[in-house]
């Protein structure tokens, strides 16, 4: 059974010319973030016959707050997953987060189960020595070890606000290491396909006021570690708006996607600092 990581927040390598040319800074960005609690339903998108996948269903609540130095990222999904020739599976896992707003400090905690049975939980925290530097992660679970960030790391807001203000600015392809602390590897490259700016739908702003946003279809692609790999894990597509929020996304594992479509948003306040 392959990871189910759904996240915003990304990382992996293949144009890794790009992954240190620029620093990141928070004083810098153009990106106007709507803090927003989100639900998603998630179903099977497509499936080989190879592949085992008969069916997936189940949700993910997303929210994404600001406070004054930082953001807050809580991602909670439960996913049943329905094999062909072998027993069904339901995942559950809650993924937390804070994020300094200088890129430099990040916090994770985050708990699977499997069948109602704890099977992962990760805990740490990682810093960068500043914007465009390399760092340390230092993990208290599952067991305590300290790895090192390699230079050009962003972590997963800073990267998705970059996404943005790279967007913004007319660029159509974009790759970064990104450590999000979902597993016990380093940071890892991201690369990302950036489409056309795509003007607000009228549809989808008359759901809620904060989908009254331009955006633009980006695919990314998440490598494993090994730098020798040419091919990714697994790719994100998602219509990711200016103000950070994200329509609907399909996560592809090759042999089979798994399709979340936003049923349900409400904004967050923002901080009075």
């Amino acid at each position: 059974m392959k990871r189910i990581r759904p996240t915003f927040g990304y990382a992996t390598a293949a144009a890794a010319v790009l992954a240190v040319c620029f620093g990141y800074s928070a004083a810098a960005s153009a990106a106007d973030i709507a803090p927003h609690r989100a639900l998603y339903s998630m179903t099977l998108g497509s499936s080989k016959n190879d592949s085992g996948v008969a069916s997936a269903s189940g949700t993910m609540a997303y929210q994404w707050g600001e406070t004054c130095d930082g953001w807050t990222v809580e991602q909670r999904y439960r996913l049943k997953m329905g094999y062909a020739e072998q027993q069904d599976v339901e995942i559950s896992s809650n993924f937390v987060t804070w994020e300094s707003k200088d890129g430099l400090h990040y916090r994770f905690n985050q708990k699977e189960s499997r069948n109602g049975n704890t099977s992962e939980e990760i805990r740490g925290e990682a810093q960068l020595n500043e914007a465009g530097k390399g760092g340390t992660a230092d993990f208290a679970k599952p067991d305590a070890k300290k790895i090192d960030l390699p230079a050009g790391t962003l972590f997963p807001s800073a990267h998705t606000i970059l996404l943005i203000d790279r967007a913004a600015a007319g660029e159509n392809f974009i790759s970064r290491q990104i450590f999000d602390g979902a597993t016990e590897e380093t940071a890892v490259l991201v690369s990302g396909v950036i489409g056309p700016k795509i003007e607000p739908d009228a549809d989808a702003a008359g759901k809620s006021p904060l989908l009254n946003r331009p955006g633009w279809r980006v695919r990314l692609a998440f490598f494993p570690a090994d730098q020798k790999a040419d091919k990714p894990d697994y790719e994100l597509g998602m219509l990711l708006l200016d103000n950070g929020i994200s329509r609907d996304m399909v996560i592809d594992y090759g042999d089979y996607s798994i399709r979340a479509k936003l049923e349900d948003i409400e904004a967050l306040p923002k901080p009075h600092c």
